[in-house]
C-alpha cells in the first residue's frame, strides 16, 4: 500500500476504506497504542473504538455530515465528534496517524516492546562486562 494510493481526502466508498484502513494500522502499530494495549483491562473495546475514529475521519475528510456517519456506522454523533476532536484516546492516535500520513506517507514501524529492550540493553550491559573481564584476563596472561 503506497502512500499515493492513498487519498488525504477520499473521494467515493473505496478511497474511504483505503484511508481507514491505513489509519487503523498506523495506529494500531504506533509505540503508543502498542504500550495502551498491554493493559488488559479495556483491551477488547480499544480497536473498535479505533475503528470507528478512523472510520469517522475517512468520512470527514471525505466530506460526509456527522448524521450521515453517525448513520452509517451506527454510532451516536457526539461519540464521533469526541473522536475527531481527539477528546478519547482513539481519536488521538487516529488523529496522530493521519498527521503521519499526510507528512511521511504510509509508514508502520514494528514496536519493540519496552520489557525486551529492557532486557536487550541488560544483556548487552553483561556482554560487554564479560568481554573487559576476558580482556584483563587475556592481558595479565600475556604479561606472564
Amino acid at each position: 500500500m503506497g502512500s499515493e494510493e492513498i487519498p488525504l481526502k477520499p473521494v467515493g466508498k473505496e478511497d474511504i476504506r483505503k484511508l481507514e484502513s491505513a489509519l487503523i494500522t498506523m495506529a494500531l502499530f504506533s509505540k503508543e497504542t502498542f504500550e495502551e494495549l498491554q493493559n488488559p483491562h479495556g483491551r477488547l473495546t480499544w480497536v473498535d473504538s479505533l475503528y470507528t475514529a478512523a472510520a469517522a475521519l475517512a468520512r470527514e475528510k471525505a466530506g460526509m455530515s456527522l448524521s450521515q456517519i453517525a448513520e452509517e456506522l451506527g454510532v451516536t454523533e457526539a461519540t464521533l465528534r469526541r473522536h475527531l476532536k481527539g477528546e478519547t484516546k482513539a481519536g488521538q492516535l487516529i488523529l496522530k496517524a493521519y498527521e503521519k500520513l499526510s507528512k511521511e506517507g504510509f509508514k508502520v514501524e514494528l514496536p519493540i516492546s519496552t520489557p525486551l529492550t529492557d532486557r536487550l540493553t541488560k544483556l548487552e550491559e553483561k556482554m560487554n562486562k564479560v568481554r573487559e573481564l576476558l580482556r584483563q584476563a587475556l592481558d595479565e596472561l600475556s604479561a606472564v
